[in-house]
């Protein structure tokens, strides 16, 4: 009986061994063929990690490869607060608190956390790292990285925009061409020894592909000219906002472009959409009298009036249907070249019912109102232009003056270059080249001629009239000395509340120089100025300005030997 006992003791211990064994050469088999991997992985994990390589953003340049948006190499600080004693953490809210300007309460919170990495500043200044540096508070570090820089700060600030503090683009051509300039981030392999100390031995290593620079119709001395112009106009009229649009009506590049109020492109944080808002693209209007262009191109293309023949002007008021014409100076009797010189509300309106509501709508549509111009710059409006079916019984006493229509400065600027090119609606536009870093052209672009509004012949006679409203009309406060030019003027009562202010208006001039040769087509709008508000008033000498130097840059940049016409910035 004790034997047998003892037998199946034996047997019993030696059945348990063996599952034991077993069960461990199972689990062994199982973690080499099925969990050698992820094994793998977690080791991997704890002597190496992988470092993302930020790529170069792009730069923008204007035409002249005058650099308007940059990258610079900075620091950024970060903390490890595992490897940090209550006392460590305490000297560095101090010295942080300190250097950088921040919250010693948001300091502490962070440096309470169990990681091994926290942000503390991104981006910092080169001074504020060089100090931290020099104080060597145990468990801070930095890390490289890149900051957009503005060379020229509020320069083109609405039409570059901003990129935000991982360079991604949030604004104006920034955003617009962000998926050009930010390029792909690379990455290398770190390996770390046991105590996780870096030990700077790279594996893997991927590099990052960097961003591609985007070349702008742009030129940064126009640019500054047109914005020193509109600058002054806007705070001597105390203006509501202003824009303004400096174009080459043969080509449809857009050589300058601004908009009042403005901003600092390295400072956007509390600005007001108000500044950021490029005006001569997003803001829609009614034009008032600079739209009688469209007027006097229909009825001079069609045939129904020639420039001497006479239409009588009500002596200022004209009453027709249930409405009352009035003309800002009365007038008898004006020839038709007369007639938009002295901008006569009664003698335009007259003209274009010899053209009926089709044939105005076909050129109002034709000169690109209504229509959005498809240029490059986020948040284009197309303007408003109603379906001829939904005009009223007095659309032709308001569409040819500039009334029943929404347009923006663009869509002026470009109008006229079509009358100041001979004809021919171009699509303007804002890009010349996107490069690889090398400077290999990755993409171009060209002047692209929409289709011929008006022909040759009418677009002449167009201009000269434009040319008597500078010289002899409401226009003459454009008029120079030293060059020639045509243009015009308008004054339109903003609607508020359902009806037309007789407080609140919209001064504006488009125009183009020299009148023989047009080389710039300028479009000067002003909102809401204070004290005077007439076109001819407030926005022709603005016109006046930017015309006269932009013209003579032209020329002494014409003078320079090719290969020396770069210019100095004015910033």
């Amino acid at each position: 009986m004790h034997i047998a006992n003892y037998s199946r003791r034996t047997k019993a211990v030696f059945l348990l061994a063996f599952v034991f064994f077993a069960s461990a050469i199972i689990r062994l088999l199982y973690i080499q063929f099925f969990r050698a991997s992820y094994l793998d992985e977690i080791a991997a994990k704890q002597h190496n990690y992988f470092l993302e390589l930020e790529p170069r953003r792009g730069t923008i340049y204007d035409r002249n490869l005058k650099p308007q948006a940059v990258n610079l190499p900075c620091d950024s600080v970060f903390a490890a607060p595992l490897e940090m004693k209550e006392g460590d953490k305490e000297k560095a809210v101090s010295q942080l608190a300190a250097v950088l300007k921040l919250d010693a309460g948001s300091l502490r919170k962070k440096l309470s956390k169990k990681k091994s990495f926290v942000w503390i500043a991104r981006k910092v200044s080169q001074g504020q790292a060089d100090d931290l540096r020099m104080r060597n508070i145990k468990g801070i570090g930095f890390v490289k990285e890149s900051k957009r820089c503005y060379p020229n700060s509020y320069l083109a600030s609405q039409i570059i925009g901003f990129a935000g503090l991982d360079n991604v683009g949030l604004e104006g051509l920034e955003l617009y061409y962000n998926r050009h300039l930010k390029g792909s981030p690379g990455r290398a392999m770190v390996l770390r020894d046991a105590h996780s100390t870096k030990l700077d031995i790279y594996g893997n290593t991927e590099p990052p592909q960097d961003g591609s620079d985007v070349v702008l119709t742009i030129d940064e001395m126009i640019q500054y000219i047109a914005e020193r112009e509109l600058d002054k106009a806007f705070r001597s009229s105390r203006s509501r906002g202003g824009s303004i649009v400096v174009m080459d009506p043969k080509t449809g590049q857009i050589l300058a472009m601004a908009s009042r109020p403005s901003f600092d492109s390295n400072m956007y944080r509390g600005v007001s959409k108000d500044q950021m808002r490029n005006r001569s693209v997003c803001d829609m209007f009614e034009p008032g009298s600079v739209f009688k262009i469209v007027t006097a191109a229909a009825v001079l293309e069609e045939g129904k009036l020639r420039e001497q023949d006479r239409i009588f002007c009500e002596n200022g008021e004209w009453h027709i249907g249930r409405r009352t014409l009035h003309d800002h100076t009365a007038h008898g009797s004006l020839t038709f070249q007369e007639v938009i010189e002295n901008s006569s509300n009664i003698g335009t309106c007259k003209a274009a019912m010899t053209l009926g509501p089709a044939t105005l709508y076909k050129y109002v549509k034709l000169f690109g109102f209504g229509s959005k111009s498809g240029i490059a710059i986020p948040g284009e409006v197309s303007g408003m232009v109603r379906n001829l079916s939904q005009w009223s019984g007095s659309s032709m006493t308001a569409v040819p003056m500039g009334q029943e229509v929404g347009v923006t400065a663009l869509q002026l600027a470009s109008a006229l270059s079509a009358i100041a090119n001979g004809g021919t609606l171009m699509q303007p536009y804002i890009t010349m080249e996107i490069r690889d870093r090398s400077g290999k052209i990755e993409k171009s672009y060209a002047p692209v001629p929409v289709h011929t509004v008006i022909s040759s012949q009418t677009a002449a006679r167009v201009r000269k009239i434009l040319v008597g409203v500078v010289e002899n009309g409401t226009g003459k406060l454009a008029k120079s000395k030293d060059f020639t030019a045509g243009g015009k003027t308008g004054t339109a009562q903003k609607i508020e509340n359902g009806t037309y202010s007789h407080s609140k208006f919209m001064a504006s001039f488009i125009g183009f120089a020299p009148a023989e040769d047009p080389q710039v087509v300028i479009a000067v709008v002003l909102d809401e100025p204070r004290g005077g508000y007439y076109g001819g008033v407030i926005s022709a000498p603005v016109f006046k300005n930017v015309a006269g130097d932009v013209l003579k840059y032209l020329k002494n940049r014409q003078d320079i030997p090719a290969g020396e016409n770069e210019i100095t910035s004015a910033y």
